[in-house]
């Protein structure tokens, strides 16, 4: 059963656990079960992706029950019309702010503007050497993507040599083999956090939060993170 955060007679919201995809794709073949798929047995209704997660990223994922509703959510997704925020563990201290303003291409190679903004919540420094530095030093920020890139968070905190804690494509492959050894985690450290937007049937605001999973808080408690506010 999905953890549902939201629901009305138009859209529902589902709190997506890390390692599941959002629909059938032709890169995970041995994959039998969905967020689509459970979902509509869920609910026993047709329901419509009207955005994205990748597989490792938990957090706010949000189907339209109809397609029209859907054609709207996606419109607004597209114009960057919904407020987004995600909360990532990343690899050193960060600075309090930050802006990052750099473009990332296509699959067809077409470069595109992508903008991000983060704030850091907390710091952490871990009796834990690795390489030639004697202790560990970790951030949990909260970003707020400005644009909706393909793997935008990824690539941009990878980019500002802060790479996200389990990222096999774009991050840090010393600190991801450290948390499988030392504390037999391999998950990404990305969660989707929150969605704030126009209804598009019902014109009222809409604003979504999604609780930690499991893993990712078992890691803030390892950093030493309680209470934290996002």
């Amino acid at each position: 059963m999905l953890d549902i955060i939201y629901h009305d007679d138009y859209l529902v919201a589902i709190n997506k656990p890390h390692g599941l995809l959002v629909h059938r794709s032709p890169i995970a073949h041995d994959v039998t079960e969905f967020a689509l798929q459970i979902l509509r047995n869920q609910l026993n209704r047709h329901v419509f992706p009207a955005h994205r997660l990748d597989r490792k990223t938990a957090g706010v994922l949000l189907f339209a029950l109809d397609k029209d509703t859907e054609r709207l959510m996606q419109t607004q997704f597209m114009d960057n019309r919904v407020d987004k925020k995600y909360l990532a563990i990343v690899r050193g201290h960060t600075p309090n702010e930050q802006e990052i303003d750099y473009p990332l291409r296509k699959e067809n190679g077409t470069l595109q503007d992508a903008f991000t903004r983060y704030k850091t919540l907390n710091h952490a420094e871990l009796d834990v050497p690795l390489g030639s530095h004697p202790t560990s030093r970790y951030s949990l920020v909260q970003a707020h993507p400005q644009t909706g890139r393909m793997h935008q968070l990824r690539k941009h905190f990878s980019h500002v040599f802060h790479p996200i804690i389990g990222d096999r494509t774009h991050g840090c492959n010393k600190q991801n083999k450290l948390f499988k050894e030392r504390w037999e985690m391999e998950t990404m450290l990305l969660h989707a956090s929150q969605l704030q937007f126009t209804h598009p049937i019902t014109g009222q605001p809409i604003h979504i939060k999604a609780p930690l999973q499991p893993e990712f808080l078992r890691v803030m408690d390892i950093m030493g993170w309680e209470n934290v506010n996002f």
